[in-house]
C-alpha cells in the first residue's frame, strides 16, 4: 500500500524513528491502513481526556513520540475500504508493525498491548528509549 498526502502530513512532527517504521511498514503490509493522528496540541489532548479517550495530559502525541494507526478493513457504501475499529483488525496489522520495528531496530510499545487502558490505534517510543526534555510532554 501507499501512503496517502493526508498520512503524509499526519507525520508531520513525529520523531523520524516512528516516521521510518511507519512509512516501511505501509511498502509490506497485506493490511491496508491509515495515519489517524501523529503530533497533538495540548487542547486537542485536553480535549480527549475529556471524551475519555486518553487518561492523561502526559501523552507521547504531544512530543511526537506516538501515532495512531487504524486498519482499513471495511467496505463502505462506494465499495472503498474504511476504517475498522474491529480488533480482529488491530490483531492482523500489529504484528507487521512490531516486525518493522524489530528490522529497524526501533523499540516501540503499541497500546494494544496495554493492561489497563487497551488503545489499538496507539503507537509509541518508550520514554525510557526516547526521554523527553523536562517540561515537554
Amino acid at each position: 500500500m501507499q501512503l496517502t498526502a493526508r498520512d503524509h502530513k499526519r507525520l508531520e512532527g513525529l520523531h523520524p524513528d516512528l516516521v521510518r517504521v511507519v512509512v516501511r511498514a505501509a511498502e509490506i503490509t497485506p493490511v491496508p491502513f491509515m495515519v489517524v493522528e501523529g503530533l497533538r496540541t495540548r487542547e486537542r489532548q485536553a480535549q480527549l481526556l475529556r471524551e475519555r479517550k486518553s487518561t492523561t495530559m502526559n501523552s507521547r502525541h504531544l512530543t511526537g513520540h506516538a501515532v495512531d494507526l487504524v486498519p482499513l478493513a471495511d467496505v463502505d457504501l462506494d465499495g472503498d475500504l474504511d476504517v475498522s475499529w474491529r480488533w480482529q483488525d488491530y490483531y492482523r496489522l500489529a504484528p507487521v508493525i512490531k516486525a518493522v520495528a524489530v528490522e529497524l531496530g526501533v523499540q516501540l510499545e503499541w497500546g494494544g498491548d496495554w493492561r489497563d487502558f487497551k488503545d489499538g490505534p496507539h503507537w509509541q517510543l518508550p520514554w525510557k528509549s526516547y526521554p523527553t526534555p523536562r517540561g515537554e510532554g
